[in-house]
């Protein structure tokens, strides 16, 4: 069995997208496993991934593809906490989505999914988001 990890933020259209390259993967629903994984960076009113709506946007979308998953949490810097998990679970690949920003905007704001790309030695899947 193929294992990704997908790491959802907030970004119901971010996980909608990350879910939806999962499944188009070949024989995603008999050969694919999946962890969703949410990092709390703050959760002052103590929610479980259950309660993240791009959790379960996530979840909707491998569900309808037959995708079988699991979900995961954790909390800290998002980038690190995904590659630690990453080799924790021993996933064969990460799928992870970014935003449309500059040059600049990355430079001074940095990227979750280019630090993934940068700091993981296992492959990542990046999605693509069409203009919705």
């Amino acid at each position: 069995m193929y294992h990704v990890l997908i790491p959802v933020d907030q970004s119901e259209e971010r996980a909608t997208a990350q879910a939806e390259a999962v499944a188009d993967l070949p024989a995603a629903d008999s050969e694919v496993s999946v962890t969703v994984l949410h990092i709390f960076q703050e959760n002052p009113s103590g929610a479980s991934v259950n309660q993240v709506g791009s959790v379960r946007r996530a979840t909707e979308v491998l569900e309808e593809a037959g995708v079988e998953y699991n979900l995961d949490e954790e909390s800290g810097t998002p980038s690190d906490e995904i590659v630690e998990r990453a080799n924790e679970l021993d996933v064969d690949c990460i799928c992870v989505a970014g935003r449309k920003r500059s040059p600049t905007g990355k430079a001074l704001f940095g990227s979750v999914s280019q630090d993934v790309i940068l700091d993981s030695d296992r492959p990542v899947l990046f999605a693509h988001m069409d203009d919705r």
